[in-house]
């Protein structure tokens, strides 16, 4: 099926927040998928992979920047607030709905990691979706924060606290963020420092785009009141949970409370690390079961 992608835009809290909409060519007013990308991760590393093949399969797929990333507006510029991503979700889905040539009633969400959470509370907060996807989800920051901690040692958990503090001064009195490198080597801070980090998201990022590695330091501390799980009991809709067997980031227990506290769950453990879903035949295999999962809910 030929596949046609639109540039969209819509506001959150005063920002502009930069889109795309891939449609089915002449599939009428087909079901939806609204996706982002998780920590630190732009629209264009890798999703629009996904974005087309939910469209092949006769999905139409919206694929979004959050507000300070990408092509959004927003400052300042790599800001992770997991909370400001929430409502750029909610904004997302509220513009979706508002298009004439998709069926907002039949409505799922696709999250990976720092979205995989992200997509558990919007479904917990909104009515009739249908169908959510969830990669290697971040459900539980504490948990996270402390695997985090446990990986870098205590000089991890020192420099985490200054540089977010400092921050958090800075965000107080209104001048420049402090920033920190977003991911880094074991050996140095950054706010994912495991030995797969680096090469991870590089190889998620397009030849010829640039990366810009860093964020403001105030994540290390705002992660840790961040519990998308707290509304899994909330959510009505079918979830497809993929998760990595090897994750050196997502703690395997968080995973498993998220299974126990959802209604309607399906669960797929693979034999992979955190970053390794996007492409070849890891990417093949997960990208067909969630197309499939995706078809069989929202064309019920």
């Amino acid at each position: 099926m030929e596949v046609v992608r639109r540039n969209e835009s819509f506001c959150s809290h005063g920002d502009s927040c930069a889109g795309w909409l891939y449609r089915p060519d002449g599939a009428g007013t087909p079901p939806v998928v609204v996706m982002a990308h998780g920590f630190g991760g732009e629209r264009t590393w890798r999703l629009p992979a996904f974005a087309e093949r939910f469209a092949e399969q006769g999905l139409a797929t919206f694929l979004f920047d959050y507000r300070t990333f990408g092509a959004s507006e927003g400052k300042p510029r790599n800001l992770i607030d997991p909370f400001d991503h929430r409502d750029d979700w909610l904004a997302a889905v509220d513009h979706v709905r508002s298009l004439a040539d998709v069926d907002g009633d039949r409505l799922g969400l696709w999250g990976t990691s720092f979205s995989g959470g992200h997509v558990i509370e919007v479904a917990g907060r909104v009515d009739d979706i249908s169908a959510v996807v969830a990669r290697v989800p971040f459900v539980d920051g504490p948990r996270t924060a402390l695997k985090l901690v446990r990986n870098g040692g205590t000089s991890y958990l020192k420099n985490g606290l200054v540089a977010a503090l400092r921050d958090l001064g800075r965000a107080i009195t209104r001048r420049r963020p402090y920033y920190v490198p977003l991911a880094g080597p074991p050996d140095e801070f950054a706010i994912l420092n495991t030995p797969d980090a680096v090469e991870g998201i590089e190889a998620l990022i397009p030849d010829g785009e640039s990366w810009e590695n860093r964020c403001p330091a105030r994540i290390a501390l705002t992660i840790m009141i961040y519990r998308p799980i707290s509304w899994a009991s909330e959510v009505d809709a079918p979830v497809f949970v993929a998760q990595a067997e090897e994750d050196k980031i997502i703690p395997t227990s968080t995973t498993d409370r998220l299974v126990r506290k959802l209604d309607d769950v399906e669960r797929i453990r693979y034999p992979i690390g955190h970053f390794d879903g996007y492409r070849c035949a890891p990417f093949e295999n997960l990208v067909e079961r969630e197309s499939r999962f995706l078809v069989s809910h929202l064309f019920d």
